[in-house]
């Protein structure tokens, strides 16, 4: 299995993207291509006494910088480490690509470059958040701020199909993020996207979820357009980091509870590591023809090397083929007799 990696995306590049590489290779057995400046990575692997056993390099001498306007950067920059991975993987030079570069830029180069399954015309953002038992998947994340009632529909499909193939959870509930539990609730987009998701056959709907029971994990995935899941998402990784503050600085703030935070040390970092974005390591983006995961802009190696397991594991599950099997199921049952 060969994953090509742009090595210039992301706000560490290309170190943390090398070093993940390099984990990657010795943990999971993967051939990856890097896609970059092959002097400024070769000189980094170096440098940093990184080794780039079992990867190959492709020169790309330009790069997507995050405050770009993406469909102007993606046209415009032909030959950036970006876009010239993605060519890569429509022209089959490997399996899947992984990016921690610009999201914008990534979902209009898919869509443009490695195009769409059957039925979809925008990839959706998918991410999986922790919870106290199973991760859910929240999408859409921020790729599709505006949306028609039939995209949530075929986003609940896609993230039932994943959370089944990938995550190994058979028959995953899906909801509705609402304001409300009644199916009268909501605005009329999401009054309409109800109905369909009430009847499509593909999903274990279970209605409408409120805000204040997504985080507790009642749900295996949360269906919502692009900019109600984009708050979700930040305001879940902003109250995590909050909280495992307000609890540091609250046991330090005294002899007992600093005893105490010592003693509990481990439990804590259990904690903190289930809800650590870096062990998830990347976001899909479903609906794409092959395998794309969108990696943090942040990442660090750990999650680097994550973002290439959940690449691998989308190929080794023929994610794309059983979701566009999906979705040809879910459009012939609609269709009229």
């Amino acid at each position: 299995m060969k994953i090509i990696l742009d090595a210039m995306g992301g706000d560490n590049a290309p170190l943390v993207v090398l070093q993940g590489a390099a984990q990657a290779v010795e943990e999971y057995g993967v051939g990856i291509t890097l896609v970059g400046d092959e002097e400024k990575i070769r000189q980094c692997a170096q440098e940093n006494k990184i080794s780039l056993k079992g990867m190959e390099l492709v020169h790309a001498g330009q790069v997507i910088e995050m405050c770009e306007e993406p469909a102007r950067a993606v046209r415009s920059k032909k030959d950036s480490s970006l876009v010239v991975g993605l060519r890569l993987l429509a022209q089959g030079e490997g399996d899947a690509f992984v990016s921690a570069g610009s999201t914008g830029a990534l979902h209009v180069g898919t869509s443009l470059i490695v195009r769409t399954v059957k039925g979809i015309k925008r990839p959706a953002l998918a991410t999986c958040i922790p919870t106290g038992g199973t991760p859910y998947l929240l999408l859409d994340c921020g790729a599709n701020v505006e949306c028609r009632p039939a995209m949530l529909d075929a986003f609940a499909t896609m993230g039932s199909v994943y959370m089944d193939r990938v995550m190994g959870i058979e028959k995953p509930t899906v909801a509705l993020v609402n304001n409300g539990a009644e199916e009268s609730k909501g605005t009329p987009l999401y009054q309409e996207a109800h109905q369909l998701l009430k009847v499509n056959p593909n999903l274990n709907f279970v209605g409408n979820i409120e805000p204040r029971d997504v985080p507790s994990g009642k749900a295996n995935v949360v269906v919502c357009d692009g900019f109600v899941g984009n708050v979700i998402l930040k305001l879940s990784e902003g109250m995590a980091k909050t909280l495992m503050g307000m609890i540091k600085n609250a046991m330090l703030s005294n002899l007992l509870g600093t005893i105490g935070l010592l003693l509990g040390k481990n439990s804590l970092m259990k904690v903190k590591k289930a809800m650590d974005s870096e062990e998830i390591g990347g976001a899909p983006l479903l609906g794409a023809a092959k395998p794309v995961i969108k990696a943090h802009g942040s990442s660090k190696a750990k999650g680097i090397k994550n973002a290439i397991r959940q690449a691998k594991t989308c190929v080794e599950n023929d994610l794309c083929g059983t979701m566009e099997a999906a979705l040809e199921k879910l459009q012939s049952e609609a269709k009229p007799e």
